[in-house]
């Protein structure tokens, strides 16, 4: 097992975000008129890397929601995410740990979803082997509901993860052509390897049902119980489930938790290739360090930094596996 490592910031620390009194007027009084007046208390969320709002709003008669909310014409790719992500969660089938949407509204040039609040809050690093229990188990029943897409779903026109993984995560292979800069790797790290395993992804992925797509400590919720949520459905996709289950369980291996047997040991691993788990993390390792070395980012001073520990934390699991350095 390897030793634990923390990523620079805390993933429940890495937003930068408009507060409550930076929204317009406008779209305050519309907010508050939903929920009874106006907030008596505001907690930001601090997961993430967009600088969209984000919030639990609490109103004075005790009704809690959670807003996202972004400008429509400064930030018309977050409205874009908020409104598709509505639509993705009024379909997902019943009974799931997801938070579920309430309404939306236009007010004051910006959009806002207001989500069920769900009382809980990011697992803290390294992972608790009870609360990655709760997350692991969590993900089984979406995986095991998602497996045979519901019709509404599919009618949303989702992309593949075998497209996406052609357009935006496989990098090692641009490097190795002179595409792309090299990111900073260990002497040890072989390039050649490192582009036979990640060319395998978009055929491996063009199986499946529905994946999440975008599977991070910072997506899951832990409430009072124990119970785990999974959060921010804007990537669902076509795709395999076996897939976020490597994307979650990077943070696990940084925890010097056995991630290897968690992966082959869950629901969601079942029927996967011999070498799934090694196709995807040579798949990450590429994306994380490159876009790591993609220059100051205006979503989050943290995003790079954390792309970086991603990147490392990936690559590293790989080489244990490969018996690389």
């Amino acid at each position: 097992m390897p030793e634990t490592s923390l990523p620079p910031v805390p993933y429940a620390a890495t937003a930068v975000r408009p507060g409550w009194a930076e929204l317009p007027a406008g779209l305050r009084d519309a907010l508050a008129a939903r929920i009874g007046g106006h907030p008596v208390a505001v907690r930001s969320a601090g997961a993430g890397f967009t600088r969209g709002f984000a919030a639990l709003l609490t109103g004075p008669t005790g009704d809690r929601v959670f807003v996202k909310a972004a400008a429509l014409a400064e930030q018309r790719h977050l409205v874009d995410w908020y409104a598709h992500e509505a639509a993705i969660l009024a379909r997902l089938p019943a009974g799931l740990p997801v938070p579920r949407p309430r309404w939306a509204l236009t007010q004051a040039g910006w959009y806002a979803l207001t989500l069920d609040a769900i009382d809980g809050r990011t697992p803290r690093l390294p992972w608790e082997p009870a609360e990655l229990d709760a997350a692991l188990a969590a993900y089984a029943e979406v995986a095991a509901a998602l497996a045979d897409p519901p019709a509404e779903l599919v009618a949303l026109g989702l992309p593949r993860l075998a497209d996406l993984a052609r357009d935006d995560i496989l990098w090692w292979g641009e490097v190795a052509a002179g595409r792309e800069p090299m990111p900073a790797l260990p002497a040890w790290a072989p390039l050649a390897e490192l582009v036979a395993l990640e060319s395998r992804l978009p055929g491996y992925a063009s199986h499946g049902g529905l994946a999440h797509c975008d599977l991070r400590v910072d997506n899951i919720l832990l409430d009072a119980a124990g119970r785990a949520w999974i959060c921010d459905w804007t990537w669902l996709c076509h795709g395999p489930a076996w897939f976020d289950l490597a994307s979650l369980l990077i943070t696990a291996y940084a925890g010097g938790l056995d991630a290897d047997t968690a992966f082959a040991t869950h629901p969601a691993s079942a029927g996967a290739p011999a070498d799934a788990l090694d196709v995807t993390l040579a798949a990450l390792s590429g994306y994380f360090l490159t876009s790591a070395a993609a220059g100051p980012s205006t979503a989050s001073p943290h995003l790079r930094a954390h792309q970086r520990w991603s990147g490392e934390q990936t690559l590293g699991w790989l080489a244990v596996r490969q018996g690389w350095g």
